[in-house]
């Protein structure tokens, strides 16, 4: 389906997957913070409706464009030859876009300025090496799912994984540059200060190299695959 689908019905399911995400996580992250002033409940609350979320906008969307929603994740496909390179700017870009519009929508929800510049600080070396794992872990489920049939199960995998890094990375598991860029632009529970995005975006490329070794590690060809 992803080598016939025209580019632009593509873009606009990549651009709106996106916004729906980030509508998702941004929006749970400010309800968070207004029912409880307990973090962890904040968090957990944040995990799931964002995760819950993310599961179904891949199952709707990944028929038309793969349901990447994230520039790294459309890097190591066209690494793999999954997606043609011709298309990787057009996807990141586009992501970028729906990320953006995301927050726009959560922020309007909320009676807050559509854009507005995080100061939330995310940084350490501990915060990076969380997103080198979190981003190498997905793009792995990724390519498990992507080869021999798998596809149906992409989004409680992927969903899986990004609940768990939720919880066990140091970093809550951004794992997505588009979504990194894009939640700098509100300053709630879901912000990432500008000053901390290029760092947390470096680290997600790394991981995303790191998953891809992995890939050939671990998972094999489809038997037939020339």
């Amino acid at each position: 389906m992803l080598r016939v689908t025209p580019l632009p019905r593509a873009l606009a399911a990549e651009t709106v997957g996106t916004a729906g995400l980030l509508a998702a996580v941004v929006g749970s992250g400010i309800m968070a913070q207004r029912l409880t002033d307990d973090v962890g409940i904040q968090l957990l609350a944040n995990a799931v409706a964002s995760i819950a979320a993310l599961g179904v906008l891949i199952a709707v969307i990944a028929p038309v464009s793969g349901a990447h929603f994230n520039p790294a994740v459309s890097l190591a496909q066209a690494v793999r030859r999954d997606l043609p390179w011709s298309r990787f700017p057009g996807y990141a870009m586009a992501q970028v876009l729906g990320g953006v519009l995301g927050v726009v929508v959560a922020n309007l929800m909320y009676d807050l300025a559509p854009l507005h510049l995080s100061g939330k600080a995310r940084t350490g070396v501990g915060q990076w090496i969380g997103e080198v794992v979190a981003t190498a872990g997905l793009v792995l489920v990724v390519g498990f799912v992507s080869r021999g049939g798998r596809g149906d199960r992409a989004p409680w995998l992927v969903a899986a994984w990004i609940l768990a890094a939720y919880w066990f990375t140091s970093s809550t598991s951004f794992a997505n540059p588009a979504v990194t860029i894009a939640r700098m632009f509100s300053d709630t529970f879901a912000g990432i200060a500008p000053a901390d995005v290029l760092p947390f975006v470096i680290a997600q490329v790394t991981g995303a190299g790191i998953g891809l070794a992995g890939i050939q590690l671990l998972v094999p060809e489809p038997k037939g695959t020339p």
